[in-house]
């Protein structure tokens, strides 16, 4: 099992706006200065934002028509992203054969979701704290990479990650004597889950980030990522903006977006838990 605990960075390094300049010059320093004046620091920022209101700004700056040749970039680099349209038989084709569900190893839970948590799809973990949802988060972990035999990326916000109660979970799940094939099976599932820690929004913005850009290239080398795992995004949020504002709740939404991006583009399954329902995705 591997640990890595992610060092913070600035709102602009973690934003891909920059790194979209070299391909689209017109998204230059100055429109990135623009942007980051409105609270947009990456592609999807545009999406929670009032575009008119934007582009009404533009207008008012002395580079108005290159900033409004900068907004027309940006949104046509968001169509380009939008998914083809599917007919009712494709969509049906896609969950039958491509939308496995996973379990989650605990057959109450298991029986909620409808056999587990499935692949392409978020799911959202919401409850009080203390109510047992990061255990919920280990033994998903522990029992997709024990029993799908799949890679699980975990990204702990709040230092509560146990790679003692994961080694107890993957022991009762797999049932085998710790001989030298078990030990091996043993040493095999436990470095197949991955986790990040991670202290602040940013932080987890940046990372998730990464995971969008290089996921098919970094995440895939050692197996095929079957989970995604946030444990939890509200503990990030509520420190920073307490338990109001709209900050916190376009924060979410954005996190919300990345998160479903992941899951859909990768066919992944995301499991996100949160403290309080006003703060779910």
């Amino acid at each position: 099992m591997c640990c890595v605990d992610t060092g913070k960075e600035s709102v602009k390094e973690m934003a891909p706006l920059k790194a979209l300049e070299a391909e689209y010059p017109i998204l230059d320093p100055n429109f990135q200065a623009f942007c980051a004046s409105h609270g947009i620091f990456s592609v999807e920022d545009f999406l929670i934002h009032d575009l008119y209101e934007l582009a009404a700004f533009a207008e008012q700056q002395p580079t108005s028509e290159k900033l409004k040749q900068g907004i027309t970039q940006v949104l046509s680099i968001i169509d380009t992203q939008h998914q083809p349209w599917l007919n009712g038989m494709e969509l049906l084709d896609d969950a039958l054969y491509n939308k496995h569900v996973l379990s989650t190893g605990c057959e109450g839970i298991d029986l909620l979701l409808g056999g587990g948590l499935r692949e392409g799809q978020l799911t959202e973990l919401v409850g009080p704290s203390s109510c047992g949802k990061t255990q919920v988060c280990l033994l998903a972990a522990s029992n997709v990479a024990t029993k799908h035999m799949g890679n699980v990326v975990y990204l702990d916000t709040g230092n509560s990650f146990s790679p003692q109660r994961i080694a107890q979970f993957v022991g009762h799940i797999a049932g085998r004597a710790f001989d030298e094939a078990g030990k091996r099976i043993f040493q095999r599932i436990m470095n197949g889950i991955v986790c990040h820690s991670v202290f602040d929004i940013f932080t987890m913005f940046n990372v998730l980030h990464r995971l969008v850009i290089n996921f098919p290239s970094q995440l895939q080398k050692g197996g095929q990522v079957r989970m995604l795992i946030v444990d939890s995004i509200s503990s990030l949020i509520t420190p920073i903006l307490g338990n109001s504002g709209s900050q916190g709740r376009a924060l979410m939404i954005s996190a919300g977006y990345m998160l479903k991006k992941l899951a859909h583009e990768h066919n992944v399954a995301v499991l996100a838990s949160s403290k309080a329902a006003k703060f779910s995705i």
